[in-house]
C-alpha cells in the first residue's frame, strides 16, 4: 500500500514544484494535489508530471470543512503538506477578509479534518504548515528572524499567517496533533504568477512596459530559489522534529531597486539589447502602505539540525529563472490575461 501524503496548493507556483518533487523522489507514495485553482493556481504547471501513476489532483476548497474531513476520511492521509493560501500583500490590503477566510479558516478546517481522522492513531502522522517570514515584522539595518522571534505582521496577509501559525501550534498544545511548521523567506524561480516582483518584471521589460517599484527600492528581501525551498520542505518533512520551528532562508539579501537592475542587466543580455535599455523602465510609484523595510531570515537552525542548505545564489538563480520565462512565454501570455489584467490596471495605473 501506498503511503497517502495530502499537498495542499499543489497547482501553485511553490506548491508545483514541491508536488514535482515528490512524485518523482517518492514513488512509493501516493500524492494527492488539493487545490481551489484560483488566479494563481494552474495545472499547466504539472504538465510534466500529470499523468504519473502516484500522482491524482482534486478540485476543491479548503474552505469547505465537510468537503476536508470527506477528503481525509476516504485517502486516510498519514502525511499533510499546507501550502494553499492567499499570498500576496496587494491584495490583502484590497481585501482582507478573503485572506482571513482562506488562509485562517482554510487552515482550521485541514487542522479539523487531521484531528478527526487521526484522533485514534497519530503515529507516523505529521501536519506541516508552511508559512512565511512576514510573520515576524520588520527588521531595521542589522538583525535577523530566528525561530524565536515574536510575531509582529503588518499587513492583512502576514496577520492572517501568522494567526494560521498559532492555531496549528495550539491544536498541537491542545490536542496532541503532530505539527510542523516553517517560515519561508521570498520565493523566485519558474511557474510564479506575475504579480510578484521577478516574474513582473521580467514580463514588462520583455514587453517594454514600466518596472513599477515601490517607494525608492530600498526595501530588503532574502530571496530564496524556490526549488531549493521544495527541498528544504522535503527535508523537514521526514526529519524535522514534532512542535518544531524551522526557518528557511536563501542567506541572499537585496534591495528591491538592486535586485531590478541586476535583472535589467541580465534582460538586456538575454535579449540583445544595448546595456541600460531595460533599467530605463523602472518606475517608481507609491509606496505599498505598511510595507515592510527589511526581512532577513536565519536558517542556521535548518543547517545545523538537518542538513539543508540553499543550492544556488541569487545571480546564477535569477539567470536560470530569466531563460524559463523568455522559453515559456506561452505560459506567460496565458496566465497574463483576462482578469489578471484587470487587476494589473487596478493596482498601478493611478500611480
Amino acid at each position: 500500500m501506498k503511503k497517502n501524503l495530502l499537498i495542499t496548493g499543489g497547482a501553485g507556483f511553490i506548491g508545483s514544484h514541491v508536488v514535482r518533487l515528490f512524485v518523482n523522489k517518492y514513488p512509493d507514495y501516493h500524492i494527492v494535489n488539493l487545490d481551489k485553482l484560483t488566479y494563481a493556481g494552474n495545472l499547466n504547471n504539472l504538465t510534466d508530471i500529470e499523468k504519473a501513476s502516484n500522482y491524482e489532483f482534486v478540485k476543491a476548497d479548503i474552505v469547505d470543512g465537510d468537503a476536508m474531513v470527506q477528503l481525509f476520511q476516504k485517502y486516510q492521509f498519514e502525511k499533510v503538506i499546507h501550502l494553499a493560501a492567499e499570498s500576496h500583500v496587494d491584495r490583502s490590503i484590497a481585501n482582507p477578509i478573503e485572506f482571513v477566510i482562506t488562509n485562517v479558516v482554510g487552515t482550521c478546517n485541514l487542522l479539523n479534518a487531521a484531528r478527526h481522522i487521526w484522533k485514534d492513531n497519530s503515529e507516523g502522522k505529521l501536519f506541516y504548515h508552511v508559512s512565511t517570514d512576514e510573520v515576524y515584522g520588520s527588521l531595521g539595518e542589522e538583525g535577523f528572524f530566528t525561530e524565536s522571534t515574536p510575531y509582529d505582521p503588518h499587513s492583512p496577509y502576514s496577520a492572517s499567517k501568522a494567526s494560521s501559525d498559532h492555531f496549528v501550534r495550539a491544536y498541537h498544545d491542545t490536542y496532541k496533533l503532530p505539527v510542523v511548521i516553517s517560515n519561508c523567506s521570498n520565493n523566485y524561480g519558474s511557474f510564479q504568477f506575475p504579480e510578484k516582483l521577478i516574474p513582473l518584471a521580467i514580463n514588462n521589460i520583455k514587453n517594454n512596459r514600466p518596472i513599477p517599484v515601490y517607494g525608492k527600492g530600498e526595501n530588503v528581501r532574502d530571496w530564496l530559489w524556490v526549488d531549493d525551498h521544495a527541498r528544504a520542505i522535503d527535508v523537514i518533512l521526514h526529519k524535522g522534529k514534532i512542535g518544531e520551528t524551522y526557518n528557511i532562508g536563501g542567506f541572499n539579501e537585496w534591495k528591491n531597486i538592486d535586485l531590478i537592475h541586476v535583472l535589467c542587466k541580465v534582460m538586456d543580455e538575454k535579449l540583445g539589447r544595448t546595456p541600460g535599455t531595460s533599467a530605463s523602465l523602472i518606475t517608481f510609484v507609491t509606496d505599498r502602505a505598511g510595507h515592510d523595510l527589511r526581512y532577513a531570515i536565519d536558517a542556521t537552525k535548518l543547517n545545523t539540525e538537518l542538513g539543508w542548505q540553499p543550492s544556488l545564489q541569487f545571480e546564477e538563480g535569477i539567470a536560470k529563472t530569466v531563460d524559463w520565462y523568455l522559453a515559456n512565454e506561452a505560459w506567460l501570455n496565458n496566465v497574463t490575461s483576462g482578469d489578471y489584467k484587470k487587476y494589473y490596471d487596478n493596482q498601478y495605473a493611478a500611480r
